[in-house]
C-alpha cells in the first residue's frame, strides 16, 4: 500500500492580511487625528488685553521690555500660550490699566485673524486698588466709606464702561471667542479671627465688594455674548489668612504694586486652570 501523501498546511495569509489592513487604517486615522489636533493648536491667534491681573504684576519673572506694564512670563496667558502652542500670541495687557486705556492703548493689538481674546479689566475704573490700601493703613470707618464709595461707582459707571469696551473689541476681532476673566475674593473669613490686619468687618467688606465687582463683569460679558471665568473658587483655599497657602500679596507697604496680586501660583493655580475651562 502506498503511503497517503501528507496534507499540506494552509496559511492564514487573508487572515494576516487583513490584520496589516486593520493596522493601517488605525494607524491613519491616529495620524489623522495628531495632525487636526495639531493644526487646530496653530489656527489659533491669541491676544491676552487687561489690566496687572492679566500682566502677571506679584507673580514675578517681568519682561524688561514690558517697563511699567510689568508683563511676566507667568502670567496665565503665557502659562497658556506655553501649554497650547498657537499660531501666535501677544500680550498687550498692562498694570493699572482702565477700560479707557483698553480703548486707547490695547485694542489696536486685535485684528480680523485674533480668534482668542482674554481679558481682565474693570478694578482699576473704580479705584479699587487704592480702597485695599485704604482700609489697611486707616480706621474701619474709612476702610467702609471708601468700599461704600467704589461700589456705588461700580454699579453706577462701570456697566456703560464694559459695555463700550466688550463691544470695540468684537468689532476689532469679529471672529474671536472672548474669556472674560473675574477676580478673586482676597480673605478666607473662617480664618479671620486669628489672622492679623485687618477686622473681620473690613475682611467682608472687601470680599463682598469683589463679589459686586464680578457680577457686574459677569453681567456685562454675558450681555457682550462673551465667555466668563469665574476665578473664586479656584482661589479657595487659597485666599489670605490661609495661612502658608495664600496665592495672593497682601498689602506691602515697600511694595504696594504688588499688593492683593496673585503670586505665580495663583497665576498657575487659579487663572490658567479658569481659562482652560472656557478654552479646553
Amino acid at each position: 500500500m502506498l503511503p497517503r501523501p501528507h496534507k499540506r498546511t494552509r496559511t492564514r495569509r487573508p487572515a494576516i492580511k487583513r490584520a496589516l489592513l486593520v493596522l493601517a487604517a488605525v494607524t491613519t486615522a491616529f495620524t489623522t487625528v495628531m495632525a487636526t489636533d495639531a493644526s487646530a493648536a496653530s489656527s489659533v491667534h491669541y491676544v491676552a488685553l487687561g489690566d496687572s491681573y492679566s500682566s502677571g504684576v506679584g507673580s514675578g519673572s517681568y519682561i524688561s521690555s514690558s517697563g511699567n506694564c510689568l508683563r511676566s512670563t507667568l502670567a496665565y496667558s503665557q502659562l497658556w500660550a506655553n501649554a497650547h502652542s498657537p499660531a501666535s500670541y501677544t500680550s498687550v495687557a498692562c498694570s493699572g490699566a482702565t477700560t479707557t486705556d483698553v480703548l486707547n492703548s490695547q485694542i489696536s493689538a486685535l485684528s480680523s485673524s485674533t480668534n482668542l481674546v482674554s481679558i481682565t479689566i474693570g478694578g482699576n475704573d473704580v479705584g479699587f486698588s487704592s480702597v485695599m490700601q485704604t482700609c489697611v493703613l486707616d480706621s474701619d470707618s474709612t476702610c467702609l466709606s471708601a468700599i461704600n464709595a467704589s461700589v456705588a461707582q461700580a454699579k453706577s459707571v462701570l456697566p456703560g464702561k464694559l459695555g463700550t469696551t466688550f463691544s470695540a473689541i468684537r468689532s476689532a476681532a469679529p471672529s474671536a471667542r472672548v474669556v472674560v476673566m473675574g477676580y478673586p475674593e482676597f480673605y478666607d473669613l473662617g480664618n479671620s479671627w486669628i489672622c492679623p490686619g485687618l477686622s473681620t468687618t473690613d475682611r467682608t467688606a472687601l470680599n463682598n465688594a469683589a463679589d459686586t465687582l464680578d457680577g457686574i463683569i459677569q453681567t456685562a460679558a454675558k450681555n457682550a455674548g462673551d465667555s466668563y471665568a469665574d476665578v473664586r473658587s479656584k482661589f479657595s483655599g487659597h485666599e489670605l489668612c490661609d495661612f502658608f497657602n495664600e496665592w495672593l500679596h497682601s498689602v506691602n507697604i515697600t511694595d504696594v504694586t504688588e499688593s492683593y496680586h496673585p503670586t505665580a501660583d495663583g497665576q498657575s493655580g487659579g487663572y490658567l486652570p479658569a481659562m482652560d475651562s472656557i478654552t479646553g
